[in-house]
């Protein structure tokens, strides 16, 4: 029977269906999930096509070699078609019962290789680490303008995960307001004066029935409310509110940890395309005990259809008990 669960992140609730979990032909969008007709040869992320992207803001590259050319591993350029700018002065406005204010931000891509075709589940870890370490830099850069209150890092693997481009990259965002889709964690900490997400950690150790894995830093789970069917947190079992905050043996197991629950869900869901999003506390913002980072990866299997858009209620037809169950023997076999 069906069960209606409450994701106290969100502060939302989604619908589970307990009997089965569906395999990957059960999902008829899965089949073309991924699939790109462009041409790599006029990708603007390819080595030797440095000046088809804005002029990088940085990049990790070879000794010797300039801003713009090839010899480079990972490099980070504005996105082309960015609806925010850091040049904008941030004026708010109000005017009534309506609010507005510039589009005071900035939008970055990070093009995590220079080879066409190579994924991050193929990526070393040591390349994994690269990009994730990119990702820590950026962040605080950002953070570095008081203008910026969130900072959001994302990936899109797919079409149906809203890719445009098939080259593997990330992309950054820096907004002037906090987006309220984890309003659920300061919710909680005004309640209980404690973080959900450390509690979470707690009850997820003794029940054991949602976790993949457990490393010296970091937990894997198939979260108890999921929006997604195969959704997987990976979540930093010591409280820390940042990304930035990571440490350099953190994202070693981190990068390992990533590559290996990529190469398990490629394998278990029959390559499938996914989202990756790092949700992080606000910044600039004053202290924000309640929030504590975790990353999400979301298998795109299923269409977010009218019944989400209306109620904001997400249909899951997978339970997280038996979709970690699947990914917890491949994921351990690695």
């Amino acid at each position: 029977m069906p069960e209606l669960r409450k994701d106290l992140v969100r502060d939302a609730w989604v619908v589970i269906a307990k009997g089965r979990a569906l395999r990957p032909n059960d999902f008829p969008i899965n089949k073309n999930g991924i699939q790109f007709s462009g041409n790599k040869q006029v990708c603007p992320f390819c080595t030797g096509n440095e000046q088809q992207t804005p002029p990088e803001i940085t990049a990790y590259r070879k000794e010797n070699s300039l801003p713009n050319t090839p010899d480079c591993d990972v490099r980070t350029v504005p996105n082309k078609y960015s609806a925010f700018n850091l040049q904008e002065e941030l004026i708010i406005v109000s005017d009534g019962i309506n609010s507005s204010c510039t589009g005071v931000g900035q939008h970055e891509v990070i093009i995590e290789t220079p080879e066409h075709g190579i994924e991050l589940h193929d990526f070393t870890v040591e390349r994994i680490n690269l990009v994730f370490n990119m990702f820590k830099e950026r962040y605080i850069a950002l953070a570095n303008d008081d203008r910026i209150k969130y900072i959001q890092i994302y990936k899109n693997r797919g079409i149906f995960a809203g890719a445009s481009l098939e080259h593997s990259h990330s992309q950054i965002l820096a907004l002037p307001m906090v987006p309220q889709v984890n309003k659920g964690l300061m919710k909680y900490y005004q309640e209980e004066s404690r973080c959900l997400i450390c509690d979470m950690i707690e009850q997820e150790m003794s029940a054991q029935e949602r976790v993949i894995h457990i490393g010296e830093e970091f937990i894997v789970i198939c979260p108890y409310a999921p929006r997604f069917a195969y959704e997987v947190w990976i979540v930093p079992i010591k409280h820390t509110q940042h990304f930035a905050e990571i440490n350099d043996s953190q994202l070693e197991e981190l990068a390992l940890i990533c590559q290996k629950m990529l190469k398990t869900l490629i394998a278990c869901l029959d390559n499938p395309a996914y989202n990756i999003v790092i949700n992080s506390a606000p910044v600039n913002n004053g202290e924000q005990e309640g929030y504590h980072w975790f990353m999400e990866i979301n298998p795109r299997l299923i269409i977010t259809a009218g019944v989400e858009v209306a109620t904001g209620i997400y249909m899951n037809p997978v339970a997280p008990e038996l979709a970690a169950q699947l990914f917890k023997e491949f994921f351990e076999s690695l």
